[in-house]
């Protein structure tokens, strides 16, 4: 419940969580009445929406039996807590393959998807587009397409996009020419209803540099506007967006990092109205 009442402190109208240490295997166990007392607790506030965050451990792209076990119970797990407080999905890197053929590697991933999904009742697996470092899955729309299908193609295989990760990957995001492009790339490969959810964050490394670092809204190299012009989106209007940038002492976002949030997607929607009307 700390992270529901720490968003509402923060004015937030989304929260990402993880629903166990990012960093360990070991599942919390929760038990109903958990469940239904986070129910009550995002009732009671103005948050509206949450997502999951899945451990970062997960491989379900490894030929290794045991890592694959491991993240299969864990993916499955996560969505069973995504059922149990209504979360928008579960936001996953699919996997890493190192040095291993592509094709093989999509297959595994998407079998371990596959299962967790028929393992569990109504949460989404989004996947999140990655920047491209070597070996993982999922830089590239033809790449989550793959993933998709190999999941079974079902409506419960999403989309989570994050602005460094498409920035660093080399998705140009700076103009709204460059948006579209990419929104319509989204729609043809995959079909924009399976975009549910956004990280917001800057870039500490330049335009197709395949390296994920983040950095707080307008200190780094995607630059205030370009985040404006993508906050402000129309095709994203609605979608769970969350805010993962470090933060001024390194804490995560603050209160100010959301309102600064909402002011660039503001002042995005008036460049684009300029725009519109010739201004």
């Amino acid at each position: 419940m700390k992270a529901v009442s720490r968003g509402s402190d923060l004015g937030c109208s989304s929260i990402q969580i993880f629903n166990q240490s990012p960093r360990a295997w070991k599942p919390t166990a929760y038990g109903e009445d958990d469940f239904t007392a986070f129910r009550e607790a995002m009732d009671d506030s103005g948050v509206e929406t949450v997502i999951i965050h899945a451990v970062y451990l997960i491989n379900c792209a490894t030929p290794e039996p045991e890592l694959r076990a491991k993240s299969l119970a864990s993916l499955t797990h996560a969505l069973r807590i995504g059922d149990a407080i209504g979360a928008t999905g579960v936001v996953l890197h699919p996997g890493a393959r190192k040095d291993a053929e592509l094709a093989p590697a999509i297959e595994r991933a998407g079998s371990v998807i596959g299962e967790a999904i028929a393992d569990s009742e109504n949460c989404p697996v989004l996947i999140e587009q990655m920047a491209g470092h070597r070996g993982i899955l999922g830089h590239d729309f033809d790449e989550i397409a793959a993933l998709t299908e190999a999941a079974g193609g079902g409506e419960r295989v999403g989309l989570c996009l994050d602005s460094c990760h498409l920035f660093a990957a080399g998705i140009d995001i700076r103009t709204v020419e460059g948006i579209s492009a990419m929104v319509d790339e989204i729609d043809s490969k995959l079909g924009l209803s399976r975009l549910k959810a956004l990280h917001i964050n800057d870039s500490m490394t330049p335009f197709g540099s395949k390296r994920d670092r983040h950095a707080d809204l307008g200190e780094g190299e995607i630059g205030e506007e370009a985040l404006s012009l993508l906050l402000s989106e129309p095709s994203f209007e609605g979608l769970t967006a969350t805010l993962e940038t470090p933060g001024k002492d390194k804490g995560g976002a603050t209160g100010e990092d959301v309102e600064f949030a909402r002011e660039l997607r503001k002042r995005g929607q008036e460049l684009r109205a300029g725009e519109a009307s010739g201004i």
